[in-house]
């Protein structure tokens, strides 16, 4: 599981800490959820996030893999819920759009935008590591949207979320 955590400040934003919570594959399953969540929970007492963006689960051929995803998406939100830290999901394409553009962009296109937009010579590694600033990156630029999608479902403006249509 990659991470990152972002600090925005006025237009800037600062990568404050990145990485990647691993377990061996030989690991029980369980464990290795418990082993998620004790990272999860970690992460969130040291950094006191404000709020968490996560790539929304596409679904995989293999029913096995998605499953296995699936309950470890879970762990990750009820970990975050316990610590109070709300959590919005991004679409990959909404990620790439954020970014990069268009929903299209392609992984090095994106990757030198994450690198351009934090000040940093290179993407961190691993991979889901620098997918995780990635991901982070779009949910700070996509706050105002939310904002606005919050304020318009609160007076149930129609089209919104909440709202009649």
């Amino acid at each position: 599981m990659g991470w990152a955590l972002v600090q925005e400040t006025g237009s800037r934003w600062t990568l404050l800490s990145v990485g990647c919570a691993e377990t061996p594959a030989s690991m029980p399953f369980e464990q290795r959820l418990l082993a998620m969540q004790r990272a999860v929970l970690g992460l969130c007492e040291r950094w006191k996030p404000e709020e968490c963006a996560l790539e929304t689960l596409l679904f995989s051929k293999n029913v096995k893999t998605a499953m296995r995803v699936a309950e470890a998406r879970g762990v990750l939100r009820v970990s975050l819920a316990a610590a109070g830290v709300p959590v919005h999901e991004i679409a990959p394409n909404a990620v790439k759009l954020a970014l990069a553009g268009h929903g299209m962009a392609g992984k090095a296109q994106v990757g030198r935008m994450v690198a351009r937009l934090l000040g940093l010579d290179a993407l961190p590694k691993p991979d889901d590591a620098a997918d995780a600033a990635a991901i982070a990156l779009a949910g700070l630029r996509s706050r105002a949207l939310r904002g606005l999608q919050g304020a318009l479902a609160a007076q149930g403006a129609p089209g919104s979320k909440g709202g009649k249509a």
